[in-house]
């Protein structure tokens, strides 16, 4: 079906285009046009002036919906991922905590069969641990962590590629297979200062995650300054960041920051989210963590544990607090992280040839439409309904 969205204010890879349309067929963009004359045979869709912009790349997201992707069961995977589709996450990789290898077993085997079904949203699994530094990784992995061991990590990896991205602690020894399989790999709840960074850069870390959070900063060791991994990360020319942009895990001063130093093309906007994001339900009994100020924390207040945001929150985090441009906020959710990630010959961006996958936008940066594979995803159509 040729479906054609007018009247609305669309962001192409070139910049804002008005009074222009969008058409799409068989779930992809057939054409971004500078013209909105109505198409002979087209389903005309008003966008009655609100923002067109591309789908939402999520690539670092524990789950929703009241699922958590590591139950690795195919419920946990659907249940998550439609939970974060209705808020604009029109690809996604599904992210394990720290976990035993037989449940990340069973994650790669859930995660391929949906990876099969026809215009899935699901792009690849994105692995977090369990080769972590336990000092700096909280005490909700007690029992999973390790050094990377490989025994274990290259049976599995040659084993599957639907594995996208691994995040290692980079201090920790044996952490290098991995880019050679053409898996982003990412420094996370690490210690490391600028020589191991420098080190970890060289042998194929190319990205940190959850930037400024599980990571120190500048810092004293009895009477002399060293720098941090934040300090380290930003002089690492060519090292891209991901930011957790839900206002609570990272102030907007450190968001400004960012943006400004590292920029829009080395910079994600990601979620971390928890089970309980996008979940109508009542919030967990759970004696570990607690739910505060719009965010997950540990039981005791010593750490965040995760987010509850979308990434529909995220976009408006940043233009509405960190006073960024729209533009660069929605490019950081959608253009950069299918480009890191290596998706962005069909995801990323409104642009012929590309998968239709669309959102649309009103002036409180609330989703009011989403398009998946050219199709509304159900619970979206709020833009139909005046």
């Amino acid at each position: 079906m040729l479906t054609q969205i007018i009247n609305g204010r669309i962001l192409t890879s070139q910049g804002w285009l008005k009074d222009g349309s969008v058409l799409i067929c068989d779930g992809k963009i057939l054409e971004v046009t500078n013209s909105d004359l109505a198409v002979i045979g087209a389903t005309v869709i008003d966008a009655r002036g609100m923002t067109i912009v591309p789908g939402f790349v999520s690539m670092h997201a524990h789950g929703g919906g009241g699922h958590d992707y590591t139950e690795a069961t195919e419920e946990a995977f659907r249940t998550a991922t439609n939970a974060h589709l209705k808020h604009g996450a029109t690809g996604i990789f599904p992210t394990l905590s720290s976990t035993s290898f037989e449940r990340i077993y069973q994650a790669v085997d859930v995660c391929e069969h949906l990876m099969k079904e026809k215009d899935s949203p699901i792009l690849g699994l994105h692995i977090e641990g369990p080769y972590l530094n336990p000092k700096m990784a909280g005490t909700q992995y007690d029992g999973f962590l390790k050094t990377p061991d490989e025994n274990e990590y290259i049976p599995l990896l040659e084993r599957t590629s639907c594995i996208r991205r691994w995040d290692i602690s980079p201090e920790l020894p044996g952490a290098k297979y991995t880019r050679s399989k053409g898996i982003m790999t990412a420094v996370t709840h690490t210690e490391a200062e600028y020589d191991e960074i420098k080190a970890a850069f060289a042998v194929g870390f190319s990205h940190a995650a959850h930037f400024y959070n599980a990571m120190p900063g500048f810092h004293k060791r009895r009477e002399y300054k060293y720098e941090g991994t934040v300090e380290s990360v930003y002089l690492t020319d060519g090292m891209t960041v991901e930011v957790i942009a839900d206002g609570i895990h990272l102030p907007a001063t450190i968001l400004k920051l960012v943006y400004k130093l590292k920029g829009v093309e080395n910079t994600c906007l990601v979620t971390d989210a928890l089970a309980y994001a996008a979940y109508e339900g009542n919030e967990p009994i759970d004696p570990r963590y607690v739910i505060e100020d719009g965010v997950c924390k540990m039981a005791d207040h010593s750490a965040l544990a995760g987010s509850l945001a979308t990434m529909d929150v995220l976009v408006r985090t940043m233009v509405k607090k960190a006073n960024i441009p729209l533009e660069d906020a929605v490019r950081m959710a959608s253009e950069t992280p299918a480009r890191l990630i290596g998706v962005s010959d069909r995801k990323g961006a409104l642009a012929k040839g590309k998968d239709a996958d669309i959102v649309i936008l009103d002036k409180e940066l609330n989703v009011r439409c989403v398009w998946s594979m050219g199709k509304i995803v159900p619970g979206t159509d709020n833009l139909l309904h005046k």
